[in-house]
């Protein structure tokens, strides 16, 4: 066994129970969800490691690991979508368009100009990256249209009233919902080294690199996370305009 697993553990044990400590202390009871958080990080983090060691030494699976990649990312979002009062038809397809196309956008830019090596080893780790932004950019978006929709559906059934289809009637509640979602993104690029210091960036700085590679490859995945998050958050509020079913009881 690596001797340098050790610590590592033992970092991860001491970590997990000054959070199970503190929020014991705190009144927060979450000490059984801390635990079973870290446990499933750490099988998951294990398997996924195991899982981009074969995808890495064969890079014939990489499109169906960043396919598996996409189908989970999507179900996870369209899970969180088809719950609360106003609901999508077809909730699934308009996941996987929003983040399959933010991703798969910013992915294209960086890789057809030569920013990144079209090598596995950065094409993998890289748009799984952008495939996880979209994903809480499509979630965030969709849920607060939706959210959005159940507050002012008096509103929405005022524009169908008048002939309006359903798309244009929620139209203007799904901008403000794409707008709201990209802020995180937006307040972490323009913070990037003031703030914090991003993962990729302390990544690449703890496995050796210079500071102008680590620098490089952050800025590209901070403004390709924005890129992909903002396509994202665009295709998923027009897709949900446009399979919106209504409220139970609500006029469609």
């Amino acid at each position: 066994m690596d001797r340098s697993v050790v610590p590592v553990a033992l970092a991860v044990v001491l970590l997990a129970g000054v959070a199970v400590g503190v929020g014991a202390l705190g009144g927060i009871r979450q000490g059984r969800d801390v635990v079973t958080a870290v446990l499933r990080a750490v099988v998951q983090i294990v398997v996924v490691g195991l899982v981009l060691g074969l995808v890495l030494r064969t890079p014939a699976l990489a499109p169906l690991y960043l396919a598996v990649a996409l189908g989970v990312a999507s179900w996870t979002s369209a899970r969180r979508l088809r719950t609360g009062a106003v609901t999508v038809r077809r909730v699934w397809p308009v996941t996987v368009l929003a983040i399959g196309a933010g991703a798969g956008t910013a992915a294209g830019v960086v890789f057809a100009v030569g920013a990144l090596p079209p090598h596995v080893l950065q094409v993998v780790p890289f748009t799984a990256q952008l495939i996880g932004g979209s994903m809480t950019a499509t979630t965030l978006a969709g849920r607060r249209m939706l959210d959005d929709v159940d507050a002012g559906w008096h509103e929405v059934e005022g524009w169908l009233a008048i002939g309006a289809r359903t798309a244009q009637a929620v139209a203007p509640l799904g901008r403000t919902a794409a707008a709201r979602a990209l802020a995180p993104a937006l307040d972490q690029t323009r913070t990037v080294g003031l703030v914090t210091l991003p993962g990729a960036f302390v990544g690449l700085l703890l496995g050796g690199a210079s500071p102008w590679e680590a620098a490089r490859v952050q800025l590209l995945v901070l403004v390709g996370l924005l890129a992909a998050e903002t396509v994202a958050v665009v295709v998923v509020t027009r897709g949900i305009g446009g399979f919106l079913q209504g409220r139970p009881g609500g006029r469609n």
